[in-house]
């Protein structure tokens, strides 16, 4: 039997007990009656059940899902060497190289909590989104990884066509799908023994002769900035500067929003900011 400290329910209270609720972007409210994140605060950043949470720290239930073990990291802002421990624990093989992660590094994930204010998305390398902001859900009328886990970019572009009626690239979207495959070519470098991320190239290519087209030339290239309109069905066509920002020593992709401080596009923006604020604290209500 591993030790108490070393069980899977006594690391995740170590690791919930660290952390405080500004550093994961909640609200300090009401007394606290022990150091830390409560469990009902992991069990919201994880999008798991509070009951949940508790049976596993009690040792009543011993074996989550790789998929729960990922949220459960990503919300405790673990490094890749405790994320690994809590895989272990768990009873689970931890994520190696060459394998696609969805690790984000705890200085990253504490930036994006503090960049809440922006339409923000962290994308893996084949880019499945990760995380977002309630901005980035707003804008994209899109649901949040706990809501809805396995949105993908590259499906999103190629196979169902959602991305075309959402967003209109600046240049044309010959551009910007050229843009995507070329980066997936320069991930399959390093992931082409990943046997997920194989199947995952071929089901695209079998589904998508678009995909397909661009794949077989062969060109692998670092996404780029670009400029997209954003169609809202609220508050209109909305212009942005979109960058693409990489994390150094990780597979993360930073997807990042932005325009000028004053001017239309940033009064919509505000306008469905101040909406998305209003909509989380009517569902905590």
């Amino acid at each position: 039997m591993p030790s108490e400290v070393h069980s899977l329910g006594g690391l995740l209270r170590i690791w919930r007990e660290r952390l405080l609720p500004a550093d994961v972007g909640l609200a300090s409210s009401g007394l606290r009656r022990t150091k830390g994140l409560r469990r009902e605060e992991l069990a919201q950043l994880a999008g798991v059940s509070v009951d949940y949470v508790m049976r596993l720290e009690q040792g009543r239930s011993r074996t989550p899902s790789a998929q729960v073990v990922a949220s459960l990291a990503r919300a405790l802002q673990l490094d890749r060497t405790e994320t690994a421990l809590l895989y272990r624990a768990a009873g689970l093989t931890a994520p190696s190289a060459g394998i696609v992660s969805q690790h984000i590094p705890p200085g990253v994930q504490r930036m994006i909590t503090r960049l809440s204010d922006f339409p923000l998305a962290a994308f893996a390398a084949d880019w499945t989104l990760v995380t977002s902001t309630q901005l980035w859900q707003a804008l994209f009328q899109a649901p949040s990884v706990t809501d809805d886990p396995g949105q993908n970019l590259i499906v999103q572009t190629f196979v169902d066509g959602t991305v075309a009626r959402i967003a209109t690239p600046h240049g044309g979207t010959d551009g910007f799908e050229r843009a995507l495959v070329a980066d997936l070519r320069r991930s399959a470098a390093e992931l082409g023994g990943d046997g997920r991320f194989r199947a995952f190239i071929a089901d695209v290519r079998a589904r998508s002769p678009r995909f397909a087209e661009l794949w077989e030339q062969g060109h692998a290239a670092a996404h780029r900035s670009t400029v997209k309109t954003i169609h809202h069905p609220v508050v209109g066509d909305v212009t942005l500067d979109c960058d693409v920002l990489t994390v150094p020593d990780s597979d993360i992709k930073l997807v990042v929003y932005t325009t000028t401080k004053s001017g239309p596009d940033a009064e919509k923006l505000e306008f469905l900011r101040v909406g998305a604020i209003r909509a989380e604290f009517a569902g905590e209500r």
